[in-house]
């Protein structure tokens, strides 16, 4: 057995034993899975892409992707709170000092630090470079003022990454933009909002006031970077996003393949009869094609190319994947389907959160276009 097996092998044992029995009632309840959290510091999934210099496991996006995909199709919640921590680990190890790697890495890699990325305000989403948190020099430091909105691990989590303007008068706006290491112990506050679904991941309101932190928490060794910086990372986070929808989509395949073997009408299983045997058709078809994407750009990511255009394709289509699957599987379940008694409502809670996250699948077209006549010009 290879040792990538032997890690999905090890995941799925930590699924059946300590998540599937649980989910429900921590998402219905809208509470944070402490147990789940302390079982995935002990897998190392808090380390998963961090490199093995730094205490990390190492992992290729190709397996860290199956991974994603594995947890989501059990509860998708539990896959945001290692993801976003991730995204963060990996602008840090891309471009910020040994020093700062050597500091922050081997704890994040156990979870003793566990992070993510304070990017979108209550009035900026998509367009990042509308951001009007601030960051300026004050006592050989920088002083935050702020609110960051929708960040996972605000609440829960000590540490997050900061896109903040350190230069209000830069053009363009994005050389204006740096990322900030900011420790929950300097004072930020953060205080959780509720969600149609992706419940019990702590998704907070961050506000910064006054917060103090020192000059070492730049990423890098000059301003003006931050926005390329963390774009860096979220290809990788659009992957992830993609994996969840793959695993939100098989869920929803797999629910709807067992109940249309056992509902029966006019005498029959509902699996034959035909405008079923349709929908089940296409959305094992959605699946696949979701599966096989998302493992491209994957790979892709792994040879250290460019992945904009693979990983934007993968995003778009598994996550239309899963609203279309959810969808799906509730006509297919009928009323037992709108019952919070079963886990199809909740597929059709979470998957709408995959279309808009990690930038909205209309900005991915745009991604898409634009990667495709710069790859191509006439």
């Amino acid at each position: 057995m290879n040792d990538q097996q032997m890690v999905l092998d090890a995941i799925d044992r930590f699924l059946d034993k300590d998540v599937r029995p649980v989910a429900k009632a921590l998402e219905q309840a809208d509470e944070y899975p402490h147990d789940i959290v302390s079982k995935m510091r002990d897998l190392g999934l808090f380390g998963a892409t961090i490199g093995e210099q730094y205490g990390g496991l190492g992992l290729s996006a190709t397996v860290y992707a199956k991974i994603v995909e594995r947890v989501s199709s059990v509860w998708m919640s539990v896959s945001g709170i290692f993801n976003s921590h991730l995204i963060m680990c990996a602008a840090i190890e891309r471009f910020a000092s040994e020093s700062m790697k050597e500091h922050y890495l081997p704890r994040m890699a156990t979870g003793e630090l566990r992070g993510g990325i304070a990017l979108t305000e209550p009035d900026c989403g998509t367009d990042l470079q509308a951001i009007r948190t601030r960051a300026v020099h004050h006592n050989d430091g920088y002083l935050i003022n702020g609110t960051k909105q929708w960040i996972t691990n605000s609440v829960e989590g000590n540490v997050l990454a900061v896109l903040v303007k350190t230069d209000l008068n830069t053009l363009p706006r994005h050389k204006g933009m740096s990322l900030l290491v900011v420790e929950k112990s300097a004072g930020y506050r953060a205080h959780k909002l509720k969600k149609l679904g992706y419940r019990g991941v702590d998704t907070g309101e961050v506000l910064f006031d006054d917060v103090w932190v020192p000059s070492t928490a730049l990423i890098g060794d000059q301003h003006g970077r931050g926005l390329q910086q963390i774009l860096s990372g979220l290809a990788l986070g659009r992957i992830n996003v993609a994996a969840r929808g793959v695993g939100v989509a098989q869920a929803a395949l797999s629910a709807s393949l067992n109940y249309a073997q056992l509902r029966e009408t006019f005498g029959q299983p509902i699996a034959q009869h035909q405008a079923i045997q349709l929908k089940l058709a296409d959305m094992a078809t959605q699946v696949e094609a979701a599966r096989l994407l998302t493992e491209r750009a994957a790979q892709v990511y792994d040879r250290g190319e460019r992945c904009d255009l693979e990983a934007g394709m993968a995003k778009l289509f598994a996550t239309e994947a899963a609203m279309e699957n959810a969808s799906e599987a509730l006509r297919i379940h009928g009323a037992y389907g709108y019952s919070p008694d079963n886990e199809v409502e909740r597929y059709y809670r979470d998957a709408p959160l995959l279309v808009v996250g990690e930038g909205t699948n209309e900005l991915q077209r745009l991604i898409i276009a634009q990667q495709m006549l710069e790859r191509h010009p006439a």
